[in-house]
């Protein structure tokens, strides 16, 4: 079968409210450094640093999101430095710097962490050695 697939584009975050809105694009583009690409009215695009892009647009319903979504992770090369900015932003940490060796075929090292991001999700950084 021929590849489909071929990255991913972007992350989608849909705030319910102006405020949620702010602060989501602040949290991606001040606390975590991500520039913005593309704006628009109730929109923005911000640089996840390998051509993907984070979604944020306001078209809140009031209500929870459809689907499931466990997390997402953002490459980083400093996993401590994210998780110390995101302490400075007075966002929650919920899981701490931590290298792991994941066990596959050929395992490889990582350092990943995990905390919210302001509308409750859970983001992973992560890093591979």
């Amino acid at each position: 079968m021929d590849r489909l697939i071929t990255g991913t584009h972007h992350i989608c975050l849909k705030p319910q409210n102006p405020a949620e809105f702010e602060k989501t694009i602040a949290f991606y583009r001040d606390v975590l450094g991500m520039p913005v690409t593309r704006e628009w009215e109730n929109g923005i695009m911000l640089d996840t640093g390998d051509g993907t892009v984070m979604e944020i647009v306001m078209e809140g319903t009031g209500e929870s999101g459809r689907g499931s979504i466990q997390h997402f992770a953002l490459r980083t090369d400093d996993v401590d430095a994210c998780c110390e900015a995101v302490r400075k932003a007075d966002y929650m940490v919920t899981e701490e710097p931590s290298d792991f060796t994941v066990p596959c075929r050929e395992p490889y090292l990582i350092r990943y962490a995990f905390c919210l991001g302001p509308l409750g999700e859970e983001v992973e950084f992560f890093k591979e050695y």
